[in-house]
């Protein structure tokens, strides 16, 4: 009898599993809340690391389309004072791709998506419940009532996970605010931001706040404003005024970023969990990505979740008649690979906006360990 998985969520943590299991000829099928691949924008870029989101990539058979598409360039990333200066540059070796290539997010998803058999993703399933079954296994229900069954079922749906609350009642922690905006078409629109945000990522440290721009490869601008994490009504970041009032006193040239966004700033919670959160292993059940170890954003949380991916669908493809052992050797080795990182995320997260900022930052790229590039 087959075994029936359902993985929660189509992020890049789900569709990598689903990828990966299917070339191991094991079918799962991924329930998305979303209603189409287009129903929303994926958000910026991210950089993909050599020993986890490349690798899974390659687990996957899709390393060869990741080079096709990524943008090396990207790499590239300034560090700058509020008065315009320039505090650290690095850039990348031309079309070298040794390094942690850029993807739009965007572009990463298709690709994953077209990967897959065009009935792997059942659209507009939104998680609401999970029910154990006293015969074993768990009956899903949704929003708008569709119910089904299932022999596993893998939570990768993200920071609010439905399948977390069957495993552990961890409580997230507020760790920041971000804010963001977009500038599109910005070489015809906006040239001299186009050329102070470059190919690649800008940040502009200031005391307890930053402003970032990054490029994306459709040739907008993200602009990305993280603020400590405040008491504070979120609606609050919504007014442009507002947030150039947080901003008075920096240069015009950077303060123009926030000006020039096409629409309302979009404000939201950062949150995080615990570091070393751990559960206890129920049959059938476990989680990857922000599920599992839901991290500050400083450049780890899409490589870990496609790692994750890639040693869960190993293990299920290595053990088919006891996928409950692949399961407990999957999340034991995943708590033991993701603790240092979420430790690591998170003095990242708390030294770049703190009131030493710019210092601490200059001496992480310049004499520390570089393991994290901060997604600002």
């Amino acid at each position: 009898m087959r075994t029936r998985i359902a993985i929660a969520g189509g992020g890049l943590g789900g569709l990598t599993l689903a990828r990966i299991l299917h070339r191991h000829g094991i079918d799962a099928v991924v329930y998305e809340r979303e209603a189409s691949r287009s129903a929303r924008s994926q958000g910026g870029s991210l950089d993909l690391h050599p020993e986890s989101g490349q690798q899974a990539l390659a687990e996957a058979g899709l390393a060869g389309r990741f080079r096709s598409e990524a943008r090396p360039e990207g790499e590239e990333h300034r560090i700058l004072d509020p008065a315009g200066r320039t505090l650290v540059h690095h850039k990348p070796q031309p079309g070298s791709f040794s390094g942690r290539p850029e993807i739009d997010r965007s572009v990463l998803r298709d690709l994953l998506l077209d990967s897959l058999p065009g009935d792997t993703v059942a659209w507009q399933h939104r998680l609401v419940a999970a029910t154990p079954r006293p015969d074993g296994g768990l009956g899903l229900r949704f929003d708008g009532g569709h119910r089904t069954d299932c022999d596993i079922l893998i939570g990768a749906d993200g920071t609010r996970s439905i399948v977390r609350s069957l495993l552990t009642d961890v409580t997230l922690s507020h760790v920041a605010t971000l804010v963001e905006l977009n500038i599109s078409d910005a070489d015809r629109r906006h040239p001299d931001l186009a050329e102070l945000v470059g190919p690649g990522n800008l940040w502009c440290i200031g005391v307890n706040q930053i402003l970032a721009a990054q490029r994306l490869g459709d040739g907008s601008i993200r602009v990305g404003i993280s603020l400590r994490a405040e008491n504070r009504d979120i609606d609050t970041y919504r007014s442009k005024r507002a947030l150039l009032d947080m901003f008075d006193g920096w240069d015009a040239s950077l303060t123009a970023l926030i000006e020039a966004g096409d629409s309302p700033p979009t404000p939201r919670r950062i949150e995080a969990m615990p570091t070393g959160t751990r559960w206890v292993h129920q049959p059938g059940i476990t989680l990857i990505g922000d599920a599992a170890h839901l991290m500050p954003p400083v450049g780890e949380g899409a490589n870990q979740a496609m790692l994750d991916a890639a040693e869960l669908a190993v293990e299920l493809a290595t053990s088919p008649a006891d996928p409950d052992a692949a399961i407990r050797r999957y999340e034991e080795a995943m708590f033991t690979r993701t603790h240092p990182i979420a430790e690591m995320s998170a003095r990242v997260q708390a030294m770049m906006l703190s009131p030493t900022a710019a210092d601490d930052i200059i001496r992480f790229f310049t004499t520390g360990p570089t393991e994290a590039v901060p997604a600002v």
